[in-house]
């Protein structure tokens, strides 16, 4: 299936223009677009909380998504090579229309999808260090991390505190509470009080 998908960061912005460029691609590229997906949000939110989301879960093998530049699909580096990176791992093709880029199934789009792959996890790897060495200095300042002894949720704070590398993982990549609860098999106001002893 063919869509065209279309994003703005407010109402005073029009989808016309960007609807405009992406029927002249098609018509030219002699294609028709079979679905459209339109939203008004800031780039800057994280896909899964967009439509743009939901569209990832349900594209697979052949399907296209077109839009008119990669700057509609996120306004980060790191999110944009995360949705690419996806499109690629199910055999779903993107192209934009400006930048004229096309994510496909020949050899330079796989090495594409590698880099992207190994870039995403490069980022990931620096922003943990990152949090890792903030919270080892406020240590070493003497601030006490963590919920003070004796509190009800100690337990709970421990068991959480096994999957804290990935819990951080996750909180970068903006997942939501209840997501990483649901992937943790625990409850989201665990996550978010857990989250709460280290995230400042």
């Amino acid at each position: 299936m063919i869509y065209g998908y279309i994003r703005v960061s407010s109402d005073k912005q029009t989808v016309e223009n960007q609807r405009f460029e992406i029927e002249q691609f098609a018509e030219r590229e002699k294609i028709r677009i079979e679905g459209w997906i339109e939203e008004t949000i800031s780039g800057t939110a994280n896909y899964d909380k967009r439509k743009l989301g939901r569209l990832l879960r349900k594209v697979g093998d052949g399907d296209l998504i077109i839009c008119s530049e990669l700057s509609r699909l996120g306004r980060s580096l790191f999110m944009i090579m995360d949705i690419l990176n996806i499109c690629m791992n199910k055999s779903c093709k993107v192209w934009t229309v400006k930048d004229g880029y096309r994510l496909g199934d020949d050899i330079q789009s796989k090495v594409l999808a590698f880099a992207f792959g190994l870039s995403a996890e490069i980022e990931r790897n620096l922003i943990s260090q990152r949090t890792i060495e903030a919270l080892a200095r406020r240590k070493a300042e003497g601030a006490v991390l963590g919920r003070p002894v004796g509190r009800k949720s100690d337990h709970e704070h421990l068991k959480m505190y096994k999957h804290h590398n990935r819990i951080v993982k996750m909180l970068e990549a903006d997942l939501s509470y209840t997501e990483i609860g649901r992937r943790l098999g625990a409850h989201r106001s665990t996550i978010s009080k857990y989250a709460a002893s280290f995230v400042k």
